[in-house]
């Protein structure tokens, strides 16, 4: 019995790397680029002590998630599904101890975003994302119908809005973004209709529009005669409510905009005008742009990049992480990076779309949201195409933590998908 048991276990484990094959060894591939290029942005003029053999510990964060990944293999799918509402209400409880014991890393002021036990440090809002995924496919698989009207929402959005509370709190605008791209990408799977997400989005869209009074009028009066011509399968008091919210999204903008941070309110404005400050907030577009333009075709060369190399590029190892790979590896690095990631989105897509197990696709179209957020706003901010904010590249940036739940992230989508 012990003997068929433990036959069966091996058979799982197999199964998690044979399963999708191409999907685990272009992650794993992507991840030892990673190490690869950590290793890189450690190699300076004049050489640091804090960047030197980060790239040591990064590989050994990547030893812990193929471990992970592979005991994940084994664990019966269902007891993924039954975990989902334990593991939301740790996710939790760990991000509320981050506000009070939680510290900060590197040159982030203020900010609570890490907890250490034991000279051991995490990123709880990592955990806590996966548990969310978890949670909210375990809320909309039981779903028989998708959702027809906007008070229908309130559910998932409260299970999503109370953990991205917690980390705007920290404050992690970066990994905030990730759970508003979860909470998107999850809700469209559950088969809400597009004109439902739009108007559940409005009110980000009347704050971002609340930089000029007269564009955001114009935005309230075509809003509220939409909403009262053509009612998209609301009643009047969702309509009202959709109105009264991007009022609301527009009377908070300055008292948010004063609450921002400095650095927070100048990467806003260097957005805008990278020629505003270009030796403080500007500094880190200017010098990205500069050392991926400068790679050309081929790059510099692996650890030869004069702007890495003399230290011009902050956060070379983390954020700008492809700024090094532009620099050293020119268009053709960059390419196959985002080839890459391509493959890996398309493949998560193909998985979910294959399952016939509700909350396996959920889960898979969950971590898909997660990562595809991720890929966007840290390629885009270093091109200028999104503000500046902390936000990692999946499997390549430097960070234990995260390492470590992107495989773990991998581990459930492979897991949920074989039994289905």
């Amino acid at each position: 019995m012990a003997g068929s048991e433990w036959g069966r276990s091996m058979i799982r484990l197999l199964r998690a790397w044979a399963t999708t094959p191409a999907l685990v060894f272009t992650v794993l591939a992507l991840s030892v680029f990673g190490v690869a290029m950590i290793y890189s942005a450690g190699v300076l003029n004049l050489p640091s002590p804090v960047t030197e053999d980060i790239w040591q510990r990064q590989a050994q964060w990547l030893v812990l998630g193929l471990l992970a990944f592979t005991v994940l293999g084994s664990v019966p799918s269902r007891w993924i599904e039954w975990a989902a509402l334990p593991a939301y209400v740790g996710g939790i409880l760990v991000l509320m101890a981050t506000l009070v014991i939680g510290t900060g890393a590197g040159t982030a002021a203020g900010v609570k975003s890490w907890i250490s036990i034991a000279g051991f440090r995490f990123q709880p809002a990592e955990v806590a994302k996966i548990a969310t995924i978890l949670a909210v496919a375990r809320l909309l698989s039981t779903r028989r119908e998708a959702f027809q009207y906007l008070r229908e929402l309130f559910p998932p959005v409260a299970l999503i809005g109370l953990p991205l509370a917690l980390v705007v709190l920290q404050p992690d605008l970066g990994t905030a973004l990730a759970f508003i791209g979860i909470l998107f990408t999850m809700l469209y799977w559950g088969g809400t209709p597009i004109p439902l997400l739009v108007l559940l989005a409005s009110p980000g869209l009347g704050l971002i529009l609340s930089y000029d009074i007269w564009v955001w009028s114009g935005y309230i009066i075509l809003l509220t005669f939409s909403l009262f011509f053509y009612r998209y399968r609301l009643y009047l008091v969702e309509s009202v409510a959709v109105v009264l919210a991007n009022l609301a999204a527009g009377t908070i903008a300055l008292p948010l905009w004063r609450s921002l941070a400095d650095y927070q309110k100048n990467r806003l404005l260097v957005f805008l005008d990278q020629t505003v400050d270009p030796q403080g907030a500007g500094w880190q577009i200017i010098q990205s742009k500069v050392a991926i333009g400068s790679g050309g075709l081929t790059g510099k060369g692996f650890t030869a990049g004069p702007q890495k190399r003399l230290d011009f590029l902050p956060e070379q190892h983390t954020d700008f992480i492809f700024s090094v790979i532009g620099e050293e590896l020119g268009f053709l690095g960059t390419s196959l990076v985002i080839l890459a990631f391509g493959f890996i989105l398309v493949r998560l897509v193909q998985l979910a779309a294959k399952v016939t197990d509700p909350f396996a696709g959920l889960v898979i179209f969950g971590i898909f949201g997660a990562w595809i957020t991720h890929v966007f706003v840290n390629i885009g901010m270093t091109v200028g195409l999104v503000p500046i904010t902390g936000i990692p590249l999946p499997f390549v940036s430097y960070g234990g933590s995260f390492l470590l739940m992107s495989w773990v992230a991998l581990a459930l989508a492979v897991r949920v998908s074989q039994d289905t």
